[in-house]
Parts: structure tokens; sequence; C-alpha cells
């Protein structure tokens, strides 16, 4: 029986940099890697829906997510995604009914040496474990309430609007 089920979208938590130009791609997801590595018990799928940074992502993308989230059994259900639009694809679920849904992200890629990448899965893991049924995202240890909320570039940080 899976506990939580993860949805991968892309964004910087999985991207990948080549050179000083910062030329990238998003890679495979590193949320099972991170969740292996953190010794987590809780039994959990991953299911890629897709890899691309949330500025490319369009009303196709987030239907997607939508659809994924509304089909899904599970209860228990957290999204990696892209920090910049995060918040509109949160908006987008619409009603969640019973299930609690948990977006994070990272705003360093998981696979570099100082990231965010790792406490903010484990932090998220925590509140789609924790809290009740609606929609959050849980960035900065913080929980947020995607009405309410909004990402600031220059403090790279999330903060209640």
């Amino acid at each position: 029986m899976t506990d939580i089920k993860i949805f991968t979208t892309g964004g910087t938590i999985d991207k990948i940099y080549f050179d000083a130009a910062s030329t990238f791609q998003v890679g495979e997801p590193q949320i099972g890697e991170v969740l292996r590595s953190a010794g987590v018990t809780a039994a959990y799928e991953i299911v890629s829906l897709m890899r691309k940074d949330s500025l490319d992502m369009d009303e196709d993308d987030r239907a997607r997510v939508r659809d994924a989230v509304q089909a899904e059994a599970c209860r228990r259900i957290l999204i990696t995604h892209g920090t910049d639009t995060m918040v509109q694809t949160a908006l987008a679920l619409g009603d969640v009914g019973q299930r609690t849904v948990v977006f994070t992200g990272a705003m360093q890629p998981a696979r570099f040496h100082v990231t965010d990448a790792i406490f903010n899965i484990g932090f998220a893991l925590g509140v789609a474990s924790s809290h009740g049924p609606g929609v959050y995202l849980a960035m900065n240890g913080q929980v947020f309430d995607p009405d309410k909320v909004r990402k600031n570039r220059d403090a790279a940080c999330f903060e209640e609007d």
C-alpha cells in the first residue's frame, strides 16, 4: 500500500547545469535518491508527469497535473515543481476532495552540494503526512496557502501576501 504518491514535474530541483553560462536541462527526478539517502520508511510511489522548467509550463501542463491528482486514489500527494509557477499550478487544481496535496521545489538543484532541495523535500513529506485535506506549498520551512503566497525572487524565498 502506498502512503504517499509523488508526482514530479521538473523545475530547478531536477536541473543539471553544464557550464559557467548556466546552460541547463531538466534531468531525471532527484526525489527518489533524496528519500533513499534519508532512509525514508513510508511507502511511496514516484510518477514523473513531465520534465519542464516551470516557466515553460502552460495550461495543458497544469491540466495534466490536475487530472493526475483527481485520478489518484492515494489521499496524500507530494508534487515537486519549479518555483516560478508553483502557485499557479497549485491554484489550478481546484477541489482536491479528501486529498492532502503538497507542492515543493528548490532554489538550487538537488544535485548541488549546497541546496535547499533536501530540506524542502523532507519538510514537504512531513506536511503531506500530518496535514488535513487541502492544497499547500511547503517551502523554506513554512507551510503556505496557495491563495496567500508569492515568490520573492530578491530574497529567494516564499512569503505570505
